[in-house]
């Protein structure tokens, strides 16, 4: 055997590692949970195969215990809890809680314990004085007990693997889920590797028991397919349950950052109770909801100094230039500024009964609205820019707010409204 042989076990097992650590904090909130217990479960057997079987922890691992091969039983006890593990993970995901459902995991438990029992007395049963780092399925395949301690791993894992298989593809027709869908992808081409493991390892043994040396099987041709298996496996597992929890987690953070223009333009108006304060670690979800309160606290401050006039005016002249969504978010934002001039200016509210209604639209559209004040140059609609200008400046000159009869020399900027330094300074 080359001894610079070398397989990257590095990569899947620092993945696995990851994943673990990343568990581990809902494991301590949700321990009474079966179903995180069982995941947490998986990773760490997954994971400690993978550290057991390196090369150089084999070699440290016989060396600080003093007992030749000693990581054979550890690593295929691990082996055997992965696979038992995988088995009902797949029970729980297929069928609903039930008395049968509890007995058949049960029974799988059972019988995997007593494989691993099994293991161990087949190890101290055999004798194999000659540390094997890389070839030990070979070279100890026809040494009494040895050879069953091999052939009982090699059995357990493939007998699981194909019960798996089997399992999966019974249940991906009905499988609608998209997450679960890639997460039962993953875990067929995850036990296909496995038992692409298994075949390569038992035909090296055959061949031994033949006279032959195909021990390159073995050796070279069975390990990458066990450390795609752990790699495979755990990420089927994962994917359907951390899968949901990223796709809601960048659509909230997408929200968040897009409500930053709107949220920072009303801020300055005070909120109508004391904010809670969070932190930058607290969950985005409740950030994105304190973001939300501040905005629908802000709009309703403003609720007495919004012009519906003048937002149809300007959504008409944004509607003729660009699409409806944009229309909308760009007369929300001309209406939120004028507002704002307004009420920065010292003006006292006019009574408008369609003012409900207005600050109604801009509480629907405040993504919108957001985008449209963070590209103020224009307005939101993408589009001839001059025209909603235009629109506004003459609303303005009709004297529809008295505020905003004298409006600050920078108010003339693209798609602004009565009072651009008003965004200019807090938006």
């Amino acid at each position: 055997m080359d001894p610079h042989f070398h397989i990257p076990y590095a990569v899947p097992t620092a993945l696995l590692a990851t994943a673990l650590l990343v568990k581990l904090p809902t494991l301590v909130r949700a321990w009474r949970d079966p179903d995180v217990r069982a995941t947490t479960v998986l990773l760490a057997s997954a994971t400690a195969v993978l550290v057991v079987i390196t090369p150089v922890n084999i070699e440290r691992l016989n060396e600080l215990t003093g007992v030749p091969n000693i990581a054979s039983p550890w690593a295929y006890s691990f082996l055997t809890a992965f696979c038992a593990t995988g088995l009902t993970m797949i029970i729980r995901w297929r069928e609903e809680p039930s008395e049968r459902r509890r007995r058949r995991m049960r029974r799988i438990y059972w019988v995997y314990a007593g494989v691993v029992v099994a293991l161990w007395v087949t190890f101290l049963l055999a004798h194999a004085p000659e540390p094997r780092i890389y070839d030990l399925d070979t070279y100890y395949a026809s040494t009494p007990w040895m050879r069953e301690h091999i052939l009982l791993y090699l059995t357990a894992h493939m007998v699981s693997s194909l019960v798996a298989a089997s399992m999966l593809w019974k249940w991906f027709p009905e499988v609608e889920n998209r997450w679960l869908k890639s997460g039962v992808v993953l875990l067929q081409l995850g036990f296909a590797s496995g038992l692409l493991f298994d075949a390569a390892k038992l035909t090296a043994i055959g061949a031994r028991w033949s006279g032959h040396d195909w021990d390159a099987l073995s050796t070279k041709a069975a390990p990458p397919f066990a450390l795609m298996e752990a790699a495979l496996v755990a990420l089927g597992f994962l994917v359907p349950q951390i899968g949901p929890f990223l796709h809601r987690w960048i659509r909230d953070r997408r929200e968040y950052r897009r409500l930053r223009p709107l949220w920072r333009a009303v801020r300055v108006l005070g909120a109508s109770a004391a904010p809670a304060r969070l932190g930058f670690w607290a969950p985005l979800d409740l950030r994105l909801m304190q973001r939300r309160q501040h905005i629908h606290d802000g709009l309703r401050l403003l609720n007495p100094y919004l012009d519906q006039r003048l937002y149809q005016q300007a959504y008409e002249a944004a509607r003729a230039a660009g699409d409806e969504a944009r229309a909308r978010g760009a007369a929300g934002a001309v209406a939120v500024r004028a507002a704002l001039a307004a009420r920065r200016t010292g003006a006292p509210p006019t009574p408008d009964p369609d003012s409900a209604r207005t600050a109604a639209r801009i509480t629907t559209d405040i993504e919108s609205v957001s985008r449209a004040l963070r590209r103020p140059h224009t307005g939101g609609a993408g589009q001839r820019p001059e025209r909603a200008r235009g629109v506004v400046d003459r609303r303005l000159r009709r004297g529809a707010r008295a505020a905003t009869t004298h409006p600050h020399p920078t108010d003339r900027t693209a798609g602004a409204g009565p009072s651009t330094e008003s965004t200019s300074t807090h938006a």
